[in-house]
């Protein structure tokens, strides 16, 4: 073999198996390097996706607790349309039967399967109800119950895969926040108007002694007709039910009232599952604080409400609350004003505990309170006023405890009678304890309903006791047909 031929070939071997390495390794590295600026761009748009993910969830979430603020109004509206329903009532006219007036307002969908919110003076009294929903279908409505001290109902219709508002917490409202108000305005049906949030815990002495005021205010047109219908808010969730408007000529003057929709929610529940509204009781006058009582107790800055009385036994006296402490949280949500502490107490039923914190003495004591009901007692206590009683005229109950161990397990209580009723004319009066119907032993309130109920024609007699007179009194009287 030739040795320089041989040099020359092993040169040329190891040149061309360098450049050949050296390609391969370029080759290579053109290839990680792509796959990996490939991985980083996927990483990039999973990290993005997550992202995104991440914030349409803590939005969805957060929609069930707070408010919003956009001004897009056409997807709120549209929802408050679909769920907003025309109420008609017929009433029975006192002086000729065969003649009937009639009263028109709103009301709202809340659930799928036709359970509707309204206001209590939109249906008191009514003998027949008829619901017409937005796609023109018309439903019998039943009254399920009502609430004249927060001054709402609850109706239901028999009808399944209904739009319906989500309830919101009406406590997340700030005031200048942007919101419409759907409702049935003189007749014209699926209106929308908007405003802003005014003011809230608003207390217009609308209400009776025991009524629940603690309205917001807004500016959103509200007329006639609308009473019942939707405030809500710009993601087309339920903030409260349209009420009232503040107005020397009867119509739409810059103010209208909503009730909030943190109360419509216990007064629902408590509808649904008793028929009545278990409204706990703390047994205490109070008042809004002044500037003078503020600065006798060195209260600053001023604010809760101020205690004036506490009834003796009452959940409060037994709690150690006493007359002067200001109450500034109810638990733990701090009491601005009177108006505001009706509506966290009215969030309670009866033998539910709460702690309140009042301020006594230039320092703050927390107090744990179990609220009691309206007869003093810790049982939720249901009262019977719709249906056949309300035809009577009468609001009735089963007997507490006391009762049946002083007067017998048998009969129920006659709270209230209404002026010019069925058993208004009898002359009985509230506090008859009724013992016997048709000479039927009468064991509790649904009794009665269902024997009312049966009886076709004829006349009926109750016969009972009174608290504090002795001997039994019958009442005679006839429950007449539509």
């Amino acid at each position: 073999m030739n040795p320089y031929y041989s040099k020359k070939m092993v040169l040329t071997i190891v040149l061309t198996s360098v450049i050949s390495s050296i390609f391969c390794v370029g080759l290579f590295y053109l290839f990680i390097h792509h796959r990996i600026e490939n991985q980083l761009a996927s990483n990039r748009n999973n990290i993005v996706e997550v992202a995104k993910q991440k914030i349409s969830w803590e939005s969805e979430l957060g929609e069930l607790f707070h408010s919003t603020n956009p001004t897009a109004f056409t997807d709120a509206a549209e929802k408050g349309k679909l769920s907003v329903v025309y109420i008609k009532c017929l009433y029975k006219n006192q002086t000729e039967s065969s003649v009937r007036s009639q009263n028109n307002g709103s009301g709202v969908l809340i659930s799928d399967d036709g359970y509707i919110v309204t206001n209590y003076h939109v249906v008191e009294g009514a003998g027949k109800i008829t619901i017409t929903l937005s796609d023109k279908r018309v439903f019998e409505g039943v009254l399920v119950g009502s609430d004249e001290n927060s001054d709402l109902a609850l109706l239901k219709i028999e009808a399944n895969q209904l739009p319906y508002l989500m309830m919101s917490n009406s406590d997340s409202l700030s005031i200048g926040e942007w919101v419409l108000a759907v409702g049935n305005p003189f007749n014209l049906q699926s209106t929308v108007t908007a405003g802003i949030v005014s003011a809230k815990t608003r207390n217009i002495n609308m209400m009776e002694k025991n009524g629940v005021e603690s309205f917001i205010q807004t500016d959103a047109a509200v007329n006639p007709g609308s009473s019942g219908g939707a405030l809500i808010n710009t993601k087309g969730h339920l903030v409260g039910i349209n009420t009232a408007i503040v107005s020397e000529k009867g119509q739409y003057e810059g103010f209208s009232f909503a009730i909030p929709v943190n109360v419509v929610k216990k007064i629902v529940k408590d509808l649904k599952e008793y028929g009545v509204v278990q409204r706990g009781w703390l047994g205490v006058e109070f008042e809004d604080p002044d500037d003078i009582t503020a600065k006798e107790l060195n209260l600053d800055p001023i604010r809760g409400a101020l205690i004036s009385s506490v009834n003796k036994n009452g959940a409060a006296y037994l709690a150690g609350i006493k007359p002067m402490d200001v109450i500034l949280e109810v638990d733990e949500k701090p009491v601005t004003n009177t108006a505001y502490f009706m509506e966290l107490i009215s969030l309670y039923r009866p033998g539910e505990k709460l702690t309140i914190k009042v301020w006594r003495k230039n320092q703050i004591i927390s107090l744990m309170v179990v609220l009691k009901n309206h007869l003093n007692t810790y049982d939720p206590v249901a009262i019977y006023k719709t249906g056949i009683f309300e035809k009577l005229g009468i609001e009735v109950r089963n007997l507490d405890a006391l009762e049946r161990a002083l007067f017998g397990n048998t009969g129920i209580f006659v709270v209230s009678i209404k002026k010019e009723s069925i058993l208004y004319n009898t002359k009985m009066e509230p506090g008859f304890i009724v013992k016997t119907m048709d000479g039927i032993k009468i064991k509790d309130v649904l009794q009665v309903q269902s024997l009312l109920e049966q009886k076709k024609a004829g006349k009926t007699v109750w016969e009972g006791i009174y608290k504090n007179f002795p001997g039994s009194y019958p009442y005679i009287f006839q429950v007449s047909g539509d």
